[in-house]
């Protein structure tokens, strides 16, 4: 089989993993850009999902469940993370975030390896999402095409709530200016625990899928990250559109890059970086200021 018939099958596998990436960055961008809070522990509550989800698996055979479950349990920790963490050191600046969600990183990690063990561990999928389907002239598996559809789900709920409800408008309006929304009687610091909240819970939602597809493992948070601050700075700060544009854009250039240069593969993201940032300091869908 040449390099060129298995290039549509390539490309669909980039647009699988971007958009995985985009569910996992959707919540860091919200979180980054909109608050301003660099979370450094953002992959790590991803890695969560995936562990909540393993074991709401295994204790009631419903993987329906644990799909609506376990992200709200990430969500609960994150919260937690939120207002009685970082809320204390947002003052100071990014250097106390980093440090503190540095280590929050490490920390849940390590608890993972002592309940969950080192070993990646097997997730058994229900019958409807295993097997495959005649794509491209190959058999193509049926769970990327169901990633596929969540995150493209995803998208579209985040962008109703953020643009086309109310509540989407005072989160906005708090970002902008928060001292007037909180004149105007809103209580911005819960706006923006409901706000961290919904970022994890995106990430709890990214690590539910993308257990079974990349292998639950406690490496899962370090793998992801870099990539995740990648699409957001791409992608633009608060920019839920630039998140998705950015995360394709990785996505294509592992896929390809794997398929024609293996070797540099994953060189590619950091050059597009780079010339956003050279070219397009804000990104590719953010505002400059």
């Amino acid at each position: 089989m040449d390099v060129l018939s298995i290039l549509p099958i390539q490309i669909l596998h980039g647009i699988v993993y971007g958009m995985l990436l985009f569910l996992v960055a959707s919540g860091l961008t919200l979180i980054f850009g909109m608050m301003g809070v660099l979370n450094f522990a953002h992959g790590a509550l991803y890695m969560l999902g995936a562990y909540f989800s393993f074991s709401i698996l295994q204790w009631t055979g419903h993987f329906w469940l644990s799909l609506i479950i376990a992200p709200l349990m990430v969500m609960v920790v994150g919260m937690i993370l939120e207002r009685f963490f970082l809320r204390k050191v947002h003052s100071y600046g990014h250097a106390h975030e980093l440090l503190l969600t540095f280590g929050m990183a490490y920390i849940l990690e390590e608890a993972v390896k002592m309940i969950w063990g080192n070993e990646p561990l097997l997730v058994v999928l229900p019958r409807i999402l295993q097997g495959s389907v005649p794509l491209f002239g190959v058999e193509y598996p049926v769970y990327r095409l169901f990633i596929l559809a969540v995150s493209f789900l995803v998208f579209a709920l985040m962008f109703l709530v953020l643009f086309k409800t109310r509540a989407g408008i005072i989160v906005r309006a708090a970002v902008a200016n928060k001292e007037m929304v909180d004149a105007l009687g809103f209580n911005v610091p819960l706006v923006f625990l409901l706000l961290f909240g919904m970022g994890a819970w995106l990430a709890g939602v990214a690590g539910v899928i993308g257990g079974p597809y990349l292998i639950t493992n406690p490496a899962m948070a370090t793998t992801i990250i870099i990539d995740l601050f990648v699409v957001v700075v791409v992608g633009g700060l608060g920019s839920v559109e630039g998140a998705l544009i950015a995360s394709l854009l990785i996505g294509q250039l592992q896929s390809i890059g794997i398929l024609f240069l293996p070797q540099f593969a994953i060189v590619f993201e950091f050059l597009l970086m780079a010339l956003v940032l050279i070219f397009r300091p804000h990104g590719l869908m953010g505002e400059s200021k």
